[in-house]
């Protein structure tokens, strides 16, 4: 490019020194032009982008981004990231002020501390990426993920969580920079942050995978490269050639759609850098198969990165140009090496699943979801009922289906919202303030269907539903065909009264019966009664036996 064209594009652009925050140091910071002006349209300002934000047009927006190749002092970042990250933001917004009160309830004081900060343990060293970070830069840094390990203390492993706060400070002030990762560490609907070391384990094997399909002679020819250390020792790092190997103006493109799309941004890019570094390293004469060969696949790849042949934008193209490669599909594949490493883990007696800070404990993104949401649970409650709850639902995050606090008091709308979700977790809290439920194995929409005679069957469910305590009394009550089917003989000795889980109509809701109902709820959702039953041998869940609503909430478990 001409020397004069360069400088009119950057005379666009507002100064290197004014683009970015006082603790970030721009010397060391490299502006990249993509191509000469005029040979594409006008890049989008913020302003362009907000309605169609605001529309949630996200279809529209992810093209956007991908397509607008903003250079790395663009002043769109400092409006559009925590724009991107406010969407995932689940319940209640956080109020302003809230962020410093947190930092004066851990440090006892908004000064920074002269001496470093300890980070919580979910934090090691070689995860510390301060990019372009003054000193100082780096101690906001520090501060923001401690306070972030104190908000959420479930978080066990987090590789990613130091490089990608390191990168928002680059463009906003701290405060911000906690909100927008508060956000992607709670976030419902899409994954941005691991925070389990199962997890971490369970992303470097989707990319593996998924890689072996979809970018499959790139996958063989870095399988024969690897030789005796294997190919998964090098996908291992998957994360670390974005995050810490590829230049900051390349990381930067890249977490502009990172924040609006998710991990799989994330997925594809780490698969387009196997597919770059394929191309550039077939030809037995070149310069990284001859890295490869001589100091190993991982450095020659970690150093292809580092020196990155490709554009950000090309980079992207390449990514983003891989076909087939659905968000779901990654889910599944997502999904299925999560199960199996757990199985594995309950197979093995493995300790990390039985830790109190392991992987079949609520993760974060559910304790954060679930304290923004929930009237009813504590996190001890949570980490109680949790512990009851069959392995495999575990795995899935809850979502609120129903309360009554934000949709009202109406059987209808507990249906509309309800009945097409398996299994189901209702938490009642009384007027005096007694918390106890059900686990409910079958769908209540089963309240609909007919026997071979044509009339409703009156009660549903399986064994697996089963009834608990929380205040003030602490118990679980399973079904008692659990403990009389233990000599195999089960089958025959439960009695019909034994087996009434679930009935429901238009005017009630019952779980539990023989003898006596469990918990009974009106059509009003206001009140109720609950008694021994002889499906559960239970004592009445609440001393007087009737009960006044205080909240009900009901909870399914996503992609259960």
């Amino acid at each position: 490019m001409p020397s004069v064209m360069l400088s009119a594009v950057l005379e666009e652009e507002p100064d290197l020194y004014e683009a970015f925050p006082p603790h970030v140091d721009p010397s060391g910071i490299t502006i990249l032009t993509d191509s000469p002006p005029g040979k594409k349209a006008p890049l989008k300002t913020f302003e362009e982008l907000q309605p169609i934000l605001q529309q949630g047009r996200k279809r529209e927006l992810k093209l956007l981004i991908r397509e607008n190749s903003w250079p790395i002092n663009s002043p769109i970042r400092a409006s559009l990231w925590p724009a991107l990250c406010r969407q995932h933001q689940h319940g209640k917004s956080m109020l302003d002020g809230f962020y410093w009160d947190m930092v004066t309830q851990v440090f006892g004081t908004v000064e920074l501390p002269d001496k470093p900060i300890m980070l919580p343990p979910f934090v090691e060293a070689t995860h510390c990426l301060g990019y372009h970070l003054t000193r100082k830069g780096r101690a906001v840094a520090d501060r923001v993920v401690s306070v972030l390990g104190y908000a959420c203390p479930d978080i066990t492993y987090s590789p990613s969580l130091y490089p990608i706060t390191a990168a928002l400070l680059h463009f906003m002030p701290e405060e911000e920079c906690y909100h927008c990762m508060a956000s992607l560490v709670a976030s419902k609907e899409k994954m941005f942050i691991t925070q389990t070391k199962l997890l971490n384990e369970v992303t470097w094997k989707t990319v593996m995978q998924i890689a072996k399909k979809h970018a499959k002679s790139a996958a063989q020819h870095l399988s024969r490269l690897s030789g005796a250390i294997g190919p998964e020792r090098i996908y291992a790092d998957w994360q670390w050639w974005i995050l810490a190997a590829l230049p900051f103006p390349h990381l930067v493109r890249v977490l502009d759609c990172f924040f609006h799309e998710g991990i799989k941004v994330f997925y594809r890019v780490a698969l387009a850098i196997l597919i770059l570094f394929h191309k550039h390293s077939t030809n037995q004469n070149s310069e990284w198969y001859a890295e490869a060969t001589k100091n190993g696949v991982d450095h020659a790849v970690d150093k292809f990165c580092r020196n990155m042949p490709a554009s950000p934008t090309k980079l992207l193209r390449t990514a983003f140009s891989i076909r087939a490669l659905s968000s779901q599909y990654i889910s599944r594949v997502f999904i299925k090496t999560e199960m199996t490493l757990k199985s594995k883990q309950v197979i093995t007696g493995s300790r990390l699943v039985r830790s109190r800070s392991s992987d079949n404990l609520p993760t974060s993104q559910s304790q954060v979801n679930i304290q923004m949401m929930s009237h009813t649970l504590t996190i001890r409650e949570l980490f109680t009922l949790w512990s009851w709850l069959p392995v495999r639902i575990t795995m899935y995050q809850p979502v609120l289906l129903y309360t009554t606090e934000e949709h009202g008091c109406s059987l209808t709308t507990f249906y509309v919202r309800v009945e097409h979700h398996e299994p189901t977790l209702l938490m009642i809290k009384t007027c005096n303030n007694e918390v106890f439920g059900a686990y409910c194995s079958t769908r209540w929409f089963e309240r609909n269907q007919k026997d071979e005679r044509g009339n409703r069957q009156a009660y549903f469910g399986t064994g697996e539903t089963f009834l608990f305590s929380l205040y003030p009394e602490r118990a679980k009550y399973p079904w008692v065909g659990c403990s009389i089917g233990a000599d195999g003989k089960g089958e025959e000795r439960v009695s019909h009264a034994s087996e009434l889980f679930m009935a429901a109509d238009s005017k009630m809701i019952t779980i539990g019966g023989g003898e006596g109902q469990a918990i009974w709820m009106d059509e009003n959702i206001r009140f109720g009664k609950t008694d021994r039953c002889s499906t559960f041998n239970n004592p009445p869940l609440c001393p007087s036996g009737d009960f006044e609503i205080r909240v009900l909430e009901v909870y399914g478990f996503s992609g259960a």
